[in-house]
């Protein structure tokens, strides 16, 4: 019965999350830009705003300018998610294949970089209760993300250094999954609230401020090159009404 309902949620899950996030890009993208709005001092040329953006996505240039404590934790818990994600990989592919080669080599750094994105998670809930202005305009949702981030880092801690759980039975019931073929789940307890609150945040994740994250490369202040003198903008609608 468990693992039919858990596999029902991860398919509503990742349709959702997918789904969820196609029709966000396809909103963000069709959004007209009307002004020349770049954040100054901003890149001149294409290469120069992909540049720009390179180094937003992968070394927050701007929060870092902006506050450095807050950009630590920041880096601490994005740098210690991404490997969490990375290590995760196991589940889902044949890890002796040359191609997943990579997956292996990622294990021993992505094992304590959940400790990492925990550290990371709580400066940044400190951050919103005691930085007034980030106070003010927090709503209960913003902890609630953090909360559920935490609890799940959290209890994948649990399942490593605690309550060790059966991870052959977790990788065959993911790879079934994708094959449609089930396998029976473990039924640990700190397994099913892992796999509870990562559904959970996967079906939230389209609809938060956690969308961000594909967001960020449509954001105008950012993506547009600063050469309103050189080169008129015309929002593609306003193009339409001169013709």
């Amino acid at each position: 019965m468990l693992t039919t309902i858990y596999a029902i949620l991860f398919y509503v899950a990742t349709l959702t999350l997918v789904g969820g996030i196609a029709m966000r890009i396809k909103q963000y993208w069709s959004i007209p830009a009307p002004l020349k709005i770049p954040t100054t001092p901003a890149p001149t040329t294409k290469p120069g705003v992909w540049f720009r953006m390179f180094k937003e996505v992968t070394l927050f240039e701007s929060l870092f300018k902006s506050n450095k404590w807050i950009w630590v934790f920041s880096m601490m818990f994005h740098l210690g998610l991404a490997l969490v994600l990375l290590r995760h990989f196991r589940y889902f592919t044949d890890t002796t294949s040359l191609i997943w080669t990579w997956v292996n080599w990622v294990q021993p750094f992505g094992k304590y970089a959940g400790f990492v994105m925990l550290i990371g998670i709580i400066g940044l809930f400190i951050r919103r209760i005691v930085v007034a202005r980030v106070r003010y305009i927090s709503s209960p949702s913003d902890y609630l993300m953090l909360i559920l981030l935490f609890f799940i880092g959290f209890s994948g801690l649990i399942m490593k250094y605690v309550s060790h759980t059966d991870i052959v039975g977790i990788k065959q019931f993911f790879l079934g999954l994708m094959y449609f073929d089930w396998q029976p789940l473990p039924t640990d307890t700190p397994v099913l609230v892992h796999l509870g609150l990562v559904a959970a945040l996967m079906i939230i994740f389209p609809f938060s401020k956690l969308l961000h994250a594909p967001g960020v490369f449509f954001s105008p202040s950012r993506n547009m090159v600063d050469n309103p003198r050189e080169k008129r903008h015309i929002a593609p609608w306003a193009a339409e009404l001169e013709k």
